[in-house]
């Protein structure tokens, strides 16, 4: 079981791999909608740490495709994002997400969260 995490910042993907590959999880890494869906139809992950900003098409459509999908639509998406405006959290959760995390992330709190979408404790 992976954790693919989706992000078009480097510098995020590089955070959120280390944290979590050093909580023990499998991680694989994508930074648009091509390379996840490519990630996805490789190695389907059971959890998706998705950012909303992403270019050409955004998280929030990523993750409508991703749900509509018959052979996809059981993956745990949990939306992550810098932009946590008013209503984020409901439009994020309007299009399918599990769950929504605000960045910064919290390192410690982050792991915890991830554990419990995995099924671990």
């Amino acid at each position: 079981m992976s954790i693919l995490v989706v992000d078009d910042h480097r510098t995020n993907l590089t955070l959120l791999e280390y944290l979590l590959r050093a909580h023990g999880f499998d991680v694989k890494t994508a930074v648009d909608a091509d390379s996840a869906l490519a990630a996805i139809a490789a190695q389907k992950p059971k959890l998706i740490l998705m950012d909303l900003q992403l270019p050409v098409v955004d998280g929030l459509q990523l993750t409508r495709l991703i749900k509509s999908d018959p052979q996809t639509a059981d993956i745990v998406v949990v939306a992550v994002t810098a932009y946590a405006m008013s209503g984020d959290e409901q439009r994020a959760l309007a299009a399918g997400c599990d769950g929504y995390v605000s960045k910064p992330i919290d390192t410690r709190a982050l792991p915890k969260l991830v554990a419990k979408f995995m099924g671990r404790k």
